[in-house]
């Protein structure tokens, strides 16, 4: 067995194309967490999420040969994992009514503790996870992007293929919204 931790990205995808597993492996075990993040980002910790993760790297072995390396590959990874990410949020929306529920006056996913509440740090994890997921998956993603996996704008926009000023208009009815969401349960 031969050592690859110390091979470059291109080294590991150029071995990968010639049909070295042991290559192929480094490149995941780099990059599962990674990807990992994002798509729990984007669906929450949930089957979907690792069925869309592992998807990002079967996906990305099948389209070997059509990696020129114009970005890292990091960026190519998190780019295939938010677009299978945003199908899967496609696919559940047309599902998603079955598992709404009346709260009050308003249709909500989810019970959130009424303020005053008692919860832990984790109930608090949970709920901003929660309320991620209450953004519309545009949002979601460039909050996940930028907050999440601290990606810069610039790259953010990259992965995204949208205008900067998409990105930052986004970003901010982004963090408004949660803001909404969160203000009122933190207290």
């Amino acid at each position: 067995m031969k050592d690859l931790l110390g091979f470059g990205d291109l080294e590991l995808i150029e071995l990968s194309r010639k049909g070295d597993d042991q290559a192929f492996g480094v490149i995941i075990s780099r990059y599962e967490h990674q990807i990992a993040r994002t798509v729990i980002g984007m669906l929450g910790d949930t089957d979907e999420a690792e069925d869309v993760g592992q998807e990002t790297f079967i996906r990305f072995f099948r389209s070997l040969d059509k990696f020129r390396g114009d970005s890292t590959l990091g960026t190519y990874l998190t780019r295939i994992a938010i677009n299978l990410s945003l199908n899967e949020l496609t696919k559940r929306k047309k599902t998603l009514s079955l598992f709404y529920k009346r709260s009050k006056d308003k249709e909500t996913m989810f019970d959130i503790p009424e303020p005053g509440d008692e919860f832990e740090r984790s109930d608090k994890k949970e709920i901003v996870d929660k309320a991620l997921q209450q953004l519309e998956p545009g949002f979601r993603s460039v909050v996940v992007l930028r907050l999440v996996e601290g990606y810069s704008t610039k790259e953010t926009s990259e992965i995204l293929n949208l205008p900067l000023g998409t990105v930052l208009s986004r970003l901010s009815r982004a963090q408004e919204k949660l803001k909404e969401i969160l203000v009122p349960l933190m207290k």
